[in-house]
């Protein structure tokens, strides 16, 4: 394995959760991001981290704890970062680590019996995990770190939402999965990462790397994406950094399965946000567009959405909201949509229907469909199915 994979495995790049966030904050938040890159905001902030460690840890010394020095600068070597290093046992009893970021100094704190318990290959692993941390936030003037603090301000203010909640989360969560590769390159290896990751998980002062990986792999038919709050589940970033460390042409599709999941209008984050209102001017357009002649309502109806909108100039292609793409909730909402085009002009609304049923059936919604006709416009089972019979007759 370690002599096998590619060398475009070995490329430490930010994922592109990370570059698509940056991109949308510097253009939808141009002010915030000015204040976030600023030198007043990052020396605040540096000053804050120094003080919280000499206050509530005890400071390592390289004489007294040689190995864990070494491993640092072992990892640091390899990740291509030079950078004065500050080490820190923290009094909490749980295994564990962090870096906590200043530009231009390394600030790692470990707690628990992490030290102890490791062996060397695990703590090369968990050095090379926590100083990518250090690196990617270090990267383009610091633009993943600034994205970063950005969001945890948002979530301070009474003002924050549930998108706001949730683009920190799936941020954290990519995070992650770049700081564990950042693991593999530095032990040399998938293994030792992945024995890290469970040691620390468990407690446990050996474990087998490739029986985790293969339990990993044993939930793959689950297609369960991630709960995590500020990491992935363990068995998550195991396969995703195995994956990653193989080069496989299956990782982005895997991380857009397990990490994000089908697009969720009750769980949006700010880039999907900004998704589904581009796929939702896309189907509108595509939508009307079916229509022969539309009349002035309809027009009326769907330039309350989008003033400039018109039919067929940029339509959706209905694979991007297939049955596996988006969840129950977001197929009801293109259902409304539907509805609103049909209801708003009775002259059209059979044959505008008509289409609503024709194009549920290619997104995988006819049944929602029909239970919405029942729920909201009081439908019959006759009059329900002499429309979808009337749409299978049209296409």
């Amino acid at each position: 394995m370690q002599d096998g994979h590619s060398a475009q495995a070995r490329d430490l790049l930010p994922l592109k959760y990370h570059r698509d966030l940056v991109e949308y904050l510097k253009q939808s938040e141009p002010h915030v991001w000015e204040w976030a890159s600023s030198t007043s905001a990052a020396s605040q902030q540096s000053d804050d981290v120094r003080d919280a460690m000499l206050r509530q840890t005890y400071r390592l010394e390289p004489d007294s704890h040689p190995a864990v020095f070494a491993a640092c600068a072992a990892a640091m070597e390899k990740l291509g970062i030079e950078a004065p290093v500050t080490i820190y046992q923290a009094a909490d009893g749980t295994m564990n680590a962090a870096l906590y970021y200043v530009p231009g100094e390394i600030h790692l704190m470990f707690s628990g019996p992490t030290l102890e318990r490791l062996g060397e290959a695990e703590l090369l692993a968990l050095m090379g995990h926590e100083l990518a941390h250090y690196k990617l936030w270090s990267c383009d003037d610091n633009a993943y770190f600034n994205a970063s603090r950005i969001l945890e301000m948002a979530l301070s203010s009474p003002a924050a939402t549930p998108s706001h909640r949730e683009t920190a989360r799936l941020l954290s969560l990519n995070t992650e999965l770049y700081a564990d590769r950042g693991a593999a390159l530095v032990a040399g290896d998938v293994a030792p990462a992945v024995a890290m990751l469970v040691m620390v998980m468990t407690g446990l002062r050996s474990v087998d790397p490739a029986a985790y990986l293969r339990q990993a792999a044993e939930l793959e038919a689950s297609n369960i994406k991630s709960s995590g709050h500020s990491h992935p589940e363990s068995h998550l970033r195991a396969r995703a950094l195995e994956l990653w460390w193989r080069a496989s042409e299956q990782l982005e599709n895997w991380i857009d399965r397990h990490l994000f999941g089908p697009i969720s209008i009750e769980s949006l984050d700010l880039l999907g946000q900004d998704r589904l209102t581009k796929l939702t001017r896309e189907f509108l357009s595509g939508f009307v567009a079916q229509i022969e002649a539309p009349s002035e309502e309809v027009l009326t109806q769907i330039h309350r959405y989008f003033p400039n909108l018109a039919p067929g100039e940029d339509a959706l292609d209905l694979n991007q909201i297939a049955h596996t793409r988006i969840d129950d909730p977001t197929r009801d909402y293109f259902i409304s949509l539907m509805f609103d085009c049909a209801l708003s002009d009775p002259e059209s609304c059979d044959y505008v229907m008509t289409l609503a049923a024709r194009t549920a059936g290619e997104i995988g919604a006819a049944d929602q469909l029909k239970t919405a006709l029942k729920r909201d416009l009081k439908w019959t089972k006759k009059a329900t199915d002499s429309l979808f019979a009337r749409a299978v007759k049209a296409a």
